[in-house]
């Protein structure tokens, strides 16, 4: 009867402990102002050392102790919010982007912070306005602004007699769709030039089919009506790379090189940059490795190759990171380059992530010379991914030049959802290479296609001839990773006048009609290597099939027109025929598809936003 009473009271006792536990424990979800859950927000029990992060989905769970303390929510780019804890174990928060912070710009050694205030919001804000504590457009000083871009001329239309092949290197870079959001939500138009519509198309992925057989990627393609000229026909071809489970993916030798100069003291550069390798430090496996080089006045070593499950520690040398300083990039590169080359793992993923806003000005810093640089050293097998951060100063020409040559891509990190898409759902396809100088090349039909316009890709081209020239370098290609490409084209005999030669004397004249492919509009050819090899491989499918109507076209093509049409209206393009914004927003609605991360409908606020954004820049002229 007594061990029965003792047994008792023990489980009375236990039941009372871990309710007096639970009682303590705070439990929520972080989203922000759309409904997205906020990963890596700071969770705090204010004037405590108590502090937890949420998780991938926005959750988290911190114990408060026994009081009515303040849990304290922050995150960079975000409004602080702060919530009374009461007797409420359950407190889910959403999060405002504040615009103030964004703007706030670095105290350097120029300037004390009451001299810099006036003029902070200016200085952080992108080229033609500003805005002001009235929510009104207002104009300033463009000198301001140094964000850099390379122009881009658009591809016109090319006769097929005298053009049969149209070749280009892939591209799956998508910093230029993020960065125009940037512009966007802060109420700016983005200049021209910062608008590269293969880049917003490939933000997105769409439903190809898994590859099987020999080749890393499958090839997909499309052809229907082209929804701002019916005359015209949309051709849509897609590669999708082979999935790999983050499991089986080989061990990863990492160098982070941090841009640690003044110009990163901005809320939106170093401290959400911290944040953002938070999340992919979360994603290592006790097999990666990890190396810190950091770049100010000069370069700095300031963590030694790291296993992935020491987390705590690296992350105390990223947490621990200052800015200040002028911008050596180039010595910082020749570091990061050597201390990868240190520690490389052979059949491993040796890679270089470089996160600055890319203003360079100290050692190597033109384009040519970064060019030269990175190109210098891909051979090793050292690949590169570039992250661009800020506003007011981004080099995005130097930044994308680096990515290119250094057999790597480029992203833009605007929020923390982005450093998640980017560095966590998309882990894969950023950090590992299943196919390198991938290149694409297009014979035309003379029979079926009279002309053709690549959209896009105009950084991208390649002669003819470097197709089959395994020494030129092209894009490279992610596990899991989309690659699409869109072409205009002018079918054979309408009457539209197209561009032309004079009729060649020594060439000999042939009827298309009279050849024996008559059924087939192009042939699409695919050359890649493998990431260790030197030797490429060819893949090719022919195009048959035409589907008449847009609105019968599969979700994958009707949504890339709509981005389409999006880039050309925002580039002012000369090719941009009837498109309209309220056009674009019914055919990006009508091909949401599995929307699951809320992607596409995100597109479609964008577009909805730029067209009151657009009056209003109107109304200034």
């Amino acid at each position: 009867m007594k061990n029965s009473l003792k047994i008792f009271a023990i489980l009375v006792l236990g039941a009372i402990m871990i309710a007096f536990v639970e009682s303590g424990t705070i439990t929520g979800k972080v989203t922000d102002s759309s409904g997205k859950p906020l990963a890596g927000v700071s969770v705090s029990i204010k004037s405590t050392n108590i502090k937890t992060r949420t998780d991938s989905n926005g959750y988290y769970k911190i114990n408060s102790g026994q009081g009515d303390g303040i849990l304290v929510f922050s995150c960079p780019g975000y409004a602080t919010v702060e919530e009374k804890i009461g007797k409420r174990s359950l407190i889910n928060t959403v999060m405002k982007e504040d615009f103030q912070v964004l703007g706030e710009m670095l105290v350097t050694s120029h300037g004390s912070k009451k001299e810099m205030a006036s003029r902070s919001v200016f200085m952080a804000l992108p080229s033609g306005t500003h805005y002001g504590s009235d929510h009104s457009f207002q104009r300033y000083n463009n000198n301001f602004n140094t964000e850099g871009y390379a122009s881009v001329n658009e591809n016109g239309f090319k006769n097929v007699k005298n053009n049969p092949l149209s070749t280009f290197s892939i591209d799956v870079d998508n910093a230029s769709y993020s960065n125009i959001r940037r512009f966007i939500n802060m109420g700016v138009k983005p200049p021209p030039d910062a608008v590269r519509i293969e880049e917003m198309i490939n933000y997105f992925r769409y439903d190809y089919p898994e590859p099987k057989g020999e080749h890393p990627f499958s090839v997909y393609t499309e052809l229907s009506a082209c929804p701002w000229d019916t005359r015209h026909q949309l051709l849509l071809i897609g590669l999708r790379g082979k999935s790999i489970d983050k499991s089986s993916l080989p061990p990863s030798n990492l160098v982070f090189l941090i841009d640690v100069s003044g110009s990163m003291n901005v809320a939106n550069k170093l401290p959400l940059l911290k944040s953002a390798f938070g999340l992919l430090v979360n994603e290592l496996r006790p097999n990666d490795r990890v190396a810190i080089v950091v770049y100010a006045g000069a370069a700095g070593l300031v963590l030694e190759s790291t296993p992935g499950n020491k987390k705590d520690l690296i992350m105390n040398a990223i947490n621990n990171l200052e800015a200040g300083g002028s911008t050596a990039g180039g010595a910082g590169l020749r570091l990061a380059y050597s201390v990868a080359s240190d520690n490389f793992v052979k059949g491993g993923n040796n890679r270089i992530i470089l996160a600055t806003d890319g203003d360079f000005n100290v050692g190597e810093s033109s384009n040519g010379g970064m060019e030269r640089l990175v190109e210098e050293n891909r051979h090793r097998g050292v690949f590169i991914t570039v992250l661009g951060f800020g506003m007011g100063n981004v080099k995005d020409d130097k930044m994308e030049i680096i990515a290119d040559k250094g057999n790597g891509n480029y992203a833009y990190i605007d929020n923390l959802q982005e450093a998640r898409r980017v560095l966590v759902r998309e882990f894969g396809g950023t950090l590992f290479t299943i196919a390198k100088d991938v290149k694409f090349q297009i014979e035309f039909n003379p029979a079926r296609v009279q002309s053709y316009r690549l959209v896009g890709y105009e950084n991208r081209l390649l002669n003819d001839e470097d197709f089959n020239d395994d020494m030129k370098d092209a894009g490279e290609m992610g596990a899991g990773h989309n690659v699409t490409a869109l072409y205009e084209l002018v079918p054979a005999g309408s009457d539209e006048r197209i561009p032309s030669v004079d009729p060649l004397k020594y060439q000999t004249t042939r009827n298309p009609e009279k050849n024996n492919f008559s059924d087939e509009y192009l042939t699409v050819k695919v050359r890649y290597k493998k990431p260790d090899g030197f030797t490429s491989m060819l893949l090719e499918k022919p195009v048959k099939g035409y589907v008449n109507n847009i609105k019968d076209a599969s979700d994958n093509l009707r949504f890339a027109a709509a981005v389409s049409e999006f880039g050309m209206i925002l580039r002012n393009s000369e090719f941009k025929g009837n498109s309209t914004l309220e056009e674009a927003v019914r055919l990006a609605k009508s091909a949401r598809g599995n929307d699951e991360e809320g992607y596409r409908a995100e597109f479609v606020r964008l577009v909805d936003t730029a067209k009151e954004l657009l009056v209003l820049v109107a109304r200034e002229f």
